[in-house]
């Protein structure tokens, strides 16, 4: 199935950059406010609002080219969907907490709430961008505009905010779109409706054996895929919102037109040069070829 049968013309990597992580505009926010665990993706504990021992007074990472081989592999999965600039440059106007430690609490307090509200403004971008769901349009675009004037609100405002219950209300919509995309997929390639497996979100699909599968229009959302076999997978117009795809094999996956897909999720899994990616996500360095 070509792009044109489910996208628009444009390419939404273009159209979101600002929904992609800068480091080099952000306070190392990620590094300071959120807290991690010992285990295989972090090397040590750190507590929530406690900058991490490699943040430099740059807010430069000090081992950012050996994160993986030092166990901080975690730090190389994460992205906060530009919500790290935006807090530093927009919330708080360039000025850092180190500057003015006084607003360091509420900045690292902040942080997480716009990550949340910017990894929405991705889905709805995305959204507006599969021809399938023109029906609702309208209904995303105004979703989109009250979300992003949620981002521009000041810091206090941001911190009253009922993000959860917004939350559900846009998924609402994005459950509408994936819909409506794959029952269009199903429609093209006259696909029975019985034949999608994978319908309750969040499946246990653990070190599932899905070599060379065809999940074309099957919703994973939620679908739990660690160190699944999805190699030479064609996940064209699946849905794989909040999907878990740590470790999972992707080598020779095609998931060109897979709706809602995250470069966290893609950092997290393993790929090769012959992995097809949507045209807003970026190859990660760590995988192979």
């Amino acid at each position: 199935m070509s792009n044109n049968h489910i996208h628009s013309s444009s390419a939404p990597g273009k159209d979101r950059p600002h929904l992609q992580s800068d480091c080099e505009a952000c306070f190392g926010l990620c590094c300071a406010a959120l807290p991690f665990a010992a285990s295989v993706d972090f090397a040590v504990d750190k507590d929530a609002g406690k900058p991490c021992h490699n943040l430099q007074a740059d807010f430069r990472c000090g081992i950012h080219l050996s994160l993986r081989q030092k166990g901080f592999r975690g730090c190389t999965v994460y992205d906060c969907f530009g919500a790290g600039q935006k807090v530093a440059q927009f919330t708080y106007g360039g000025r850092d907490w180190r500057q003015a430690p006084e607003t360091a609490k509420q900045m690292f307090d902040v942080f997480p709430a716009m990550r949340q509200l910017h990894e929405l403004l991705w889905y709805l971008t995305e959204a507006l961008t599969l021809q399938p769901a023109h029906p609702i349009h309208d209904a995303i675009r105004e979703a989109l505009d009250e979300t992003e004037a949620m981002t521009r609100l000041d810091p206090d405002s941001i911190l009253s905010l009922d993000v959860a219950a917004h939350r559900a209300k846009v998924n609402v919509l994005l459950l509408q779109t994936s819909q409506l995309v794959r029952d269009e997929a199903r429609r093209r390639r006259k696909t029975p409706p019985g034949r999608q497996k994978f319908q309750e979100r969040g499946a246990d699909l653990i070190g599932a054996k899905l070599r060379g599968a065809d999940l074309r229009g099957v919703s994973l959302r939620g679908a739990c895929l660690i160190a699944a076999d999805l190699r030479n997978a064609d996940l064209r117009t699946a849905d794989l919102i909040g999907a878990d795809l740590r470790d999972a094999n992707l080598c020779g996956a095609d998931l060109t037109d897979s709706m809602f897909l995250a470069q966290a999720q893609i950092n997290a899994a393993k790929g090769d040069a012959t992995t097809k990616l949507p045209r807003s996500l970026t190859r990660p360095s760590h995988w192979v070829g």
